[in-house]
């Protein structure tokens, strides 16, 4: 998991080159030039503590005017639908309003080149890898990761958008995992990678660290959790926590 670490001194040359690495990236992947964005998750989720971390060790306020400017460009860009898709809008479904509030609350996207397989199409695992959708364990190194910034910064919105995302990645995956069982004594199990709009498994497996990571996650928000400002309450829950009922193809 993405996590600060900050404990002894750090040798100049060590930040020096970090710095330089994480500046390259930035601008690599159009986080601080006018490329466009190219975001991918699990990558990100580190590249925000790495920022964060130079910022504490450095003192330099541009790292983590960077981290908060990447946190917000991968709501932007993989909390909505891909331009090559029909469909328009926050994965949610919420309008531009209330969906820039609450970008987590329809999941994320993983930032992968292709689109998700079709609904019927056939199961190529090897192209599985490239194409789109919404991973467990993605969802929760970027909960985490909205934790560690709420943490740094004070700012009580990246913990709601944590808890946010953690809820909707709890109810999403354990829905499709059950959609996955062959028998009603099969044990419970997380879906592996859902669809983007997280009403259909994509994968007929399990993640083997999922259920724990998850754990551990959700542990870690559970003070925020338990908190009636950032908990959610009934009926708040965005429509793609509502799975329909169809197994993978």
């Amino acid at each position: 998991m993405p996590t600060l670490r900050t404990s002894g001194p750090a040798p100049s040359h060590a930040l020096d080159l970090a710095a330089e690495l994480m500046l390259r990236f930035a601008a690599r992947t159009g986080l601080s030039t006018r490329q466009p964005p190219r975001r991918y998750l699990w990558t990100d989720a580190f590249a925000v503590c790495n920022f964060l971390a130079l910022a504490q060790r450095t003192g330099d306020a541009y790292h983590r005017e960077l981290a908060l400017d990447l946190v917000d460009q991968v709501h932007a860009v993989l909390g909505r639908h891909r331009p090559d898709d029909v469909r328009r809008g926050w994965l949610s479904g919420l309008d531009d309003h209330e969906g820039a509030l609450h970008p987590t609350r329809g999941g994320l996207r993983i930032g992968k080149p292709l689109p998700e397989r079709a609904p019927g199409e056939p199961l190529d695992e090897r192209l599985e890898w490239d194409r789109e959708g919404q991973c467990f364990h993605y969802l929760t190194q970027w909960a985490r990761t909205l934790d560690e910034v709420a943490r740094f910064t004070g700012e009580v919105r990246y913990h709601r958008q944590a808890c946010e995302l953690a809820a909707v990645a709890h109810a999403a995956f354990t829905a499709g995992g059950a959609l996955l069982a062959t028998s009603p004594d099969e044990p419970p199990r997380l879906a592996w990678k859902m669809s983007v709009d997280l009403t259909r498994p994509l994968v007929p497996s399990m993640g083997h660290h999922d259920p724990l990571e998850g754990f551990l996650t959700f542990l870690a928000l559970q003070p925020d959790l338990a908190r009636g400002s950032l908990a959610l309450r009934a009926g708040e829950r965005a429509a793609p926590a509502r799975v329909a009922s169809a197994r993978v193809s």
